[in-house]
């Protein structure tokens, strides 16, 4: 017997999803063990078929009654958002259907709330799409990982704010200008808001750090968040200066006494060296510190409809074969409960640049002020302008709150002009 699919919205993810089903359907059948066909596609609105070449009778506007028709094994959800994706996933899940996702907003927020509903009803939910697209990466942190310890997962996670700032790095363009690319080749929407801003990449982080961690208590809202708009090309040429690179990145990170985790999502400088500074345009990676494995990288194609479609099928084949043989797999009743601790207790290093006046005793001045605040400095350099100064500043690993309160103990100088800019520098073996 076919094992019949409900797929919730048919736009570009959607449509790709269709499109594999009946080129592969051969493979997928082989795969599987059973064939596959799709039994309904949710729409907002009838009277296209989205390209896909299907009967208009399988689409439909109610999606509340095609996820719990008797005849459908497999709800594949691709609309996104809040809501009606929760309410529906949970229906499908009551009705006993198993749950394929790329949903990584419903996942960061309420993720525990439908695993512990599949688990109660013995199915399964997959969402490998939610995080970086094709790459395979959540399995292998879920169940390749199973028996070691993460202690860190650090990665560029969004392809838009890559793009824009592997522009800024190799053209010298600005951030407008590089915006406005991304935008005419697709990578960044009309508001892009949601990826220039982070909030995509600290979704994406939220879900990183459950599974990494074992710990159900992280959510979008734990994320320390911060966009890539302040980037500017001043930044990029001081991380040219030091053998860096501006990367976005996600970075969650196990304390060292393993009792709480830190979660953060914000721009930094990379030394040009490290595997993820020479990811460049769309492409998203994602490195693995781990105990026993060492350092692993993830890397791929992290958006786009067939990338993404590409993961569902694989979820939609592994859920498949767990069906025929009666079994599921969640993530499972185990939780450390490890909380996450705030971002003022993470230990980072800051870059700043600052304009001063140009007269003796104001390094000293500086120097003391890190003093003041337990910042050791590690490096810094002096330029001459005039009557006025730039000093540039690495400082060693501190806690964040106290490099928070150097700099604004900075600003209140009579000596500092300004504080040009303030962004953190990663490492490898850096972090909490």
């Amino acid at each position: 017997m076919a094992m019949k699919v409900a797929l919730l919205g048919c736009g570009v993810v959607g449509a790709e999803v269709v499109r594999l089903i009946d080129e592969q359907s051969e493979e997928l059948a082989a795969r599987i063990g059973t064939p596959v066909e799709i039994g309904g596609i949710a729409v907002r609105r009838l009277g296209r078929t989205r390209g896909t070449g299907l009967d208009p009778e399988l689409f439909t506007t109610d999606a509340a009654s095609l996820v719990t028709r008797d005849d459908i094994d497999l709800v594949v959800e691709v609309i996104g958002g809040i809501e009606p994706a929760r309410s529906l996933i949970l229906a499908a899940i009551k009705a006993g259907k198993s749950v394929v996702t790329a949903n990584k907003a419903l996942l960061a927020e309420d993720g525990a709330t439908i695993h512990d509903a599949a688990r109660e009803a013995g199915v399964d939910v997959y969402y490998e799409a939610a995080v970086a697209g094709a790459i395979p990466l959540l399995r292998p942190l879920r169940d390749s990982l199973a028996g070691d310890r993460v202690r860190r997962v650090m990665g560029i996670v969004n392809g838009t704010t890559n793009f824009i700032l592997d522009r800024m790095d190799s053209q010298g363009a600005g951030f407008a200008e590089s915006l406005e690319e991304a935008q005419a080749l697709g990578y960044a929407e009309a508001d892009p808001t949601a990826d220039v801003e982070g909030f995509d990449a600290a979704a994406k982080a939220a879900i990183l750090a459950r599974l990494a961690f074992h710990t159900r208590q992280v959510t979008a809202a734990d994320v320390h968040r911060e966009g890539i708009t302040g980037v500017t090309a001043a930044d990029i040429a001081s991380a040219k200066a030091m053998g860096c690179v501006v990367k976005p990145l996600a970075i969650c990170q196990l304390s060292e006494d393993g009792a709480s985790v830190g979660v953060r999502v914000h721009p930094a400088m990379l030394p040009r060296e490290h595997p993820l500074a020479t990811v460049g345009g769309a492409y998203n990676a994602v490195f693995v510190e781990a105990e026993s494995a060492g350092r692993l990288m993830f890397y791929g194609a992290g958006a786009g409809g067939a990338p993404t479609a590409s993961a569902v099928l694989g979820d939609l084949v592994a859920v498949g074969r767990n069906r025929l043989a009666s079994t599921s797999v969640g993530e499972g009743a185990h939780d450390t409960g490890l909380p996450v601790h705030p971002m003022g207790a993470t230990v980072t290093r800051y870059h700043l640049s600052l304009d001063v006046a140009d007269r003796p005793g104001v390094l000293a001045r500086v120097a003391e002020v890190f003093a003041e605040n337990g910042v050791s400095i590690m490096n810094v350099r002096q330029e001459g302008r005039g009557d006025d100064a730039q000093l540039v500043l690495v400082s060693h690993p501190a806690p964040d709150a106290a490099l928070d309160a150097t700099v604004e103990r900075l600003r209140a100088l009579d000596e500092v002009r300004s504080v040009a800019s303030v962004m953190r520098v990663e490492a490898l073996g850096t972090g909490i």
